[in-house]
């Protein structure tokens, strides 16, 4: 009984050794190969910021009686909960 125990141990021990040693190996394989993709494909440069002037045609956009219709939605709504 006591030989099956030590092999069983023994087993334990080298099955988890390997595991250790594949986790071990896969991060140092991922990270190999994010750094290597990154050199042959990097990101491309952030896009301009916008100016003011394309904010200021969006706000034109809106129509003034639609704004004033979704502000007195959302003062309803909001009242409503307080009931």
């Amino acid at each position: 009984m006591n030989g099956l125990l030590e092999d069983g141990l023994g087993l334990m021990v080298l099955g988890m050794g390997f595991v250790f040693l594949f986790l071990i190996i896969l991060i140092f394989a991922t990270g190999y190969m994010s750094s290597l993709l990154n050199h042959f494909f990097p990101e491309p440069l952030p896009a301009a910021v916008q100016n003011n002037a394309s904010a200021v045609a969006v706000d034109k956009a809106i129509d003034p009686e639609l704004a004033v219709v979704i502000t007195a939605a959302v003062h309803e709504h909001r009242n409503s909960k307080n009931v």
